[in-house]
């Protein structure tokens, strides 16, 4: 009697006893399993995986799959329509830390075990965490564009918590030390020093000021501008990333005449001058600065203190005046609560530690034995 007459797919068995199957895909291409399967079993469920595959429409190509990762993540960088900035990080972490190990190696090749492979090999090798938490959260983006390509059926990038890097909480620069530096670094940087320091800008939003953004009679600047250095040390001067970082900062009284007098002294004339140039006339270079700034720090005695490490100078003071969060977020050109937060919780601490001080001082002076007249020993009537 004949059997069933098969209604998906073809299972045929070879000379050498194991069983080949194949199907006709929606391409129209009469598609062979990769391998060839010990029992008719084994083939037959294979095909019941694809036709399933193909009633929920999740069947994808697997010949598509074979593109090498490197030139695919090129092609998605390209086209995500991100700014030069972010198109130079994500091409330097992929020829750094992804196309080394995943670069020739088909999408449908990378599995979740090679993705935690390479992410403890490269924190073994010395890679910083934050670099290989950026990178993990580049492959599983790109990967995940390849799903909706339906070039691959999941993303193998599934180690929790992969993509953020726990970074130390970083120093924060006495008002002490601040002036300490300022006048340990080339004078014509001096005013650099103490506005990252007490209004919080970065370092690019700095050397993107030009006269027109100092009002001295009012106090105040405007960031409208940043200047980004790429990779390959071309600069690009472009508008904040966000709207939240065009925006007005009050400076503080205290720098008024510094700023006045470097204005008179070092920057640019005219209104779109410059407000810090080299020596040469050339706009400061990161890595240059990078130099005298380390200079200045082994000056004063000052260890392991980044020129960043100054904005937080600046937004823990502001949080220590009771500035609001929105107030905050104004001042240091964040469109979220998040990081403000995270300087009103210094706060808190800080506010936390005066109590428990006080509270020492007050169970220190009860432990004296009051005089007659009621007072403590060793107090004034």
């Amino acid at each position: 009697m004949a059997g069933k007459k098969r209604s998906f797919g073809r299972v045929r068995k070879l000379p050498s006893g194991r069983y080949q199957a194949r199907y006709q895909a929606p391409d129209g291409i009469d598609r062979p399993a990769p391998h060839t399967f010990r029992t008719k079993r084994e083939a037959d469920d294979w095909l019941a995986e694809r036709q399933a595959e193909l009633r929920a429409g999740d069947w994808t190509d697997p010949d598509a799959a074979n593109v090498p990762f490197g030139s695919y993540a090129s092609t998605w960088i390209k086209e995500r329509g991100i700014s030069a900035s972010t198109a130079d990080l994500y091409q330097s972490l992929l020829r750094n830390h992804l196309e080394p190990t995943f670069g020739t190696i088909a999408l449908a090749d990378i599995s979740s075990a090679r993705v935690r492979a390479w992410r403890v090999a490269r924190l073994d090798a010395g890679a910083g965490a934050s670099s290989v938490a950026k990178s993990y959260a580049l492959l599983r983006a790109v990967l995940m564009t390849a799903v909706e390509d339906r070039l691959i059926r999941r993303n193998p990038c599934r180690v929790k918590g992969a993509s953020t890097a726990a970074t130390p909480e970083r120093p924060t620069a006495t008002i002490q030390e601040v002036y300490a530096l300022a006048g340990a670094i080339q004078p014509r940087y001096r005013v650099l020093v103490l506005l990252a320091a007490f209004t919080g800008l970065r370092w690019g939003e700095l050397i993107g000021l030009t006269r027109r953004d100092i009002d001295l009679d009012a106090g105040t600047l405007r960031v409208r501008r940043n200047v980004a250095e790429l990779h390959s040390g071309r600069r690009l001067v472009k508008e904040p990333k966000s709207a939240a970082g065009k925006r007005t900062v009050a400076v503080p009284a205290v720098i008024h005449t510094d700023l006045a007098n470097h204005l008179a002294v070092y920057a640019e004339q005219g209104a779109d001058g410059r407000v810090f140039v080299g020596a040469k006339k050339a706009t400061p270079r990161r890595n240059h600065f990078g130099k005298l700034w380390r200079k200045a720090c082994e000056e004063v005695g000052i260890k392991g203190l980044h020129f960043h490490d100054l904005r937080h100078t600046g937004n823990t003071l502001a949080a220590a005046t009771g500035a609001s969060t929105r107030e905050l977020m104004t001042r240091m050109g964040h469109s979220t609560a998040r990081a403000a937060l995270i300087y009103q919780h210094a706060t808190a601490e800080r506010e936390r530690l005066i109590g428990q001080a006080v509270s020492a001082v007050v169970e220190q002076a009860r432990k004296q034995d009051p005089k007659p007249n009621g007072h403590a020993a060793g107090t004034q009537g």
